[in-house]
């Protein structure tokens, strides 16, 4: 007796068979469009917070939380970038992000030399932008885990689109650690200079922008010897920083 024909072997099939086909490919479906879901609710859950910040003061932050419920106390006091010296911002700048005016979030520069000296085996310098450090302040917990770094990087893309220069450095001054329970520019100068932040002179600001790298260790009014010698360094970088105001940066 000749074969059947392929058409004819396919319709013999039982359609029990074909139900099964079918079930054992459903479950994956299914579990690929709850993975799509979970990702865009993540990829959306930050985005009215990034545009109320936008706006308001964000009332605290994570690691404000964190330190808080570790027993340390809570200094932070609010106060528009108007009112912060002009001297602290462009500190800041000069210690942490030189090219802040010019970049969109990332400094690649900085990163092919951290990658560099990491290669050759040297220590590499942070590469972290302002706007990368307002992104895991504002939202995030401390950690270094690749997951965190990758959140990062959005958060830091979604404030670059939805803010300006002038807010991510105004709740970068106001947000930051700046020592033992102390958060912002106004809560640090009170704290170590006994004034307000807009009574900074220069050398105080680069003081305070020295310290940022370890803030909880370092000590503004009592510099150690690099200390004072990394402050006159940003002192002296100070001047030909642009900062950013309401109309841009200058």
């Amino acid at each position: 007796m000749p074969p059947l024909p392929r058409s004819a072997r396919s319709a013999d099939r039982s359609p029990r068979q074909n139900v099964g086909r079918k079930a054992v490919r459903h479950p994956r479906s299914r579990l690929l469009r709850f993975a799509l879901r979970m990702v865009l609710i993540a990829l959306l859950l930050p985005v009215p917070f990034v545009i109320a910040y936008r706006f308001v003061p964000p009332p605290i932050t994570p690691l404000m939380a964190i330190r808080s419920l570790g027993g340390a106390p809570l200094d932070k006091h609010w106060v528009p970038l108007d009112r912060i010296a002009a001297a602290l911002p462009r500190a800041v700048i000069a210690s942490e992000d030189e090219k802040f005016c010019t970049h969109h979030g990332f400094d690649w520069t900085a990163f092919e030399n951290a990658y560099r000296d990491w290669r050759a085996g040297r220590e590499p310098k942070g590469a972290s932008t302002i706007t990368m450090q307002v992104a895991k302040n504002l939202f995030l917990w401390p950690g270094r885990s690749v997951i965190r770094k990758g959140i990062e990087a959005y958060l830091t893309a979604l404030l670059e689109l939805l803010w300006d220069k002038h807010r991510i450095m105004e709740v970068y001054l106001n947000v930051i650690e700046w020592g033992d329970g102390i958060y912002g520019a106004d809560a640090a100068a009170h704290r170590y200079f006994r004034k307000p932040a807009s009574a900074l002179i220069a050398q105080e600001a680069a003081l305070l922008a020295t310290v940022l790298p370890n803030p909880r260790e370092w000590s503004p009014p009592r510099p150690t010897q690099y200390i004072a010698e990394r402050a006159a360094t940003i002192r002296e970088a100070m001047p030909a920083m642009a900062v950013p105001s309401a109309t841009g940066c200058r």
